[in-house]
């Protein structure tokens, strides 16, 4: 059995870590905490505990069993770097993506300062990919933290984008994702916030993916910007190339944010 994922630039998740706690104004309408929440109380249910942090060891071996090759999102419910998980466990995790090398393993954290101190001990086969959320430039020292891994892929994800990243270092970053915030209370980014990423990610030739704008349900605001779907992602056994050619056309006919 997978665990087929709804989110646009992954295919399926897998959570050996559950629950998280929160860390900075992106985790504020977390969505996994809401759904987690729902069922605290519910015996047998896997979010019996609601959101605390649970290590579910049993899971470990999952990928293993999931043979056809798919892009995997590590802890869409959780954070594998988190303070409470024990570092062999963490390794655990590795080893087992380490071992399932037909797969690509998408690890996203906003704790990407504990993933550079373990770097040493952690194997970084090139099916691993690592990013750090960037909500806004006051956590842009986690860009940093993620160039001091031995990632072969590091990436970005700007959702909740909720300031201008405009000053942002793009130095050995393989991918940026950026979307709005969606469910109740949601924080709608300006476009010019977009548009700023974007442009950096054409003229750097940085893969770029716009998830969405958000706003009550995920797909409230739709996902095209200035008329452009943007899908693309890094090159890997299991991603394609396809939608960068693409890119180089949108290049031509986009001038960037705040050109004459």
């Amino acid at each position: 059995m997978s665990y087929d994922s709804s989110i646009e630039w992954t295919q399926a998740t897998w959570n050996p870590v559950t629950g998280c706690t929160k860390v900075s104004p992106g985790c504020d309408h977390c969505y996994a905490e809401t759904f987690a929440e729902r069922w605290r109380g519910v015996h047998g249910h896997p979010y019996e505990r609601g959101f605390d942090l649970t290590i579910r060891p049993e899971r470990l071996g999952l990928p293993l069993r999931w043979r056809r090759p798919r892009v995997i999102f590590v802890n869409s419910m959780s954070d594998l770097f988190h303070m409470d998980v024990p570092d062999e466990f963490i390794l655990r995790v590795f080893q087992t993506m380490e071992a399932a090398h037909w797969h690509t393993f998408q690890v996203l954290t906003k704790r990407p300062q504990r993933a550079r101190m373990m770097n040493n001990r952690l194997p970084w086969p090139s099916n691993v990919w690592l990013g750090t959320s960037v909500e806004t430039a006051t956590y842009a020292w986690r860009v940093d933290s993620l160039r001091g891994t031995s990632a072969q892929v590091r990436f970005l994800s700007c959702e909740p984008l909720l300031g201008s990243l405009a000053s942002l270092d793009l130095a050995e970053i393989g991918w940026v994702i950026a979307g709005g915030e969606s469910g109740s209370g949601y924080r709608p980014p300006s476009p010019v916030w977009i548009r700023e990423l974007r442009d950096m990610c054409l003229w750097a030739e940085i893969p770029f993916f716009f998830k969405q704008w958000g706003g009550r349900s995920p797909k409230a605001g739709g996902r095209l910007l200035d008329g452009i779907t943007w899908d693309q992602m890094p090159v890997s056994p299991v991603t394609t190339a396809s939608a960068l050619p693409a890119a180089s056309a949108a290049r031509r006919k986009l001038e960037p944010v705040g050109a004459a």
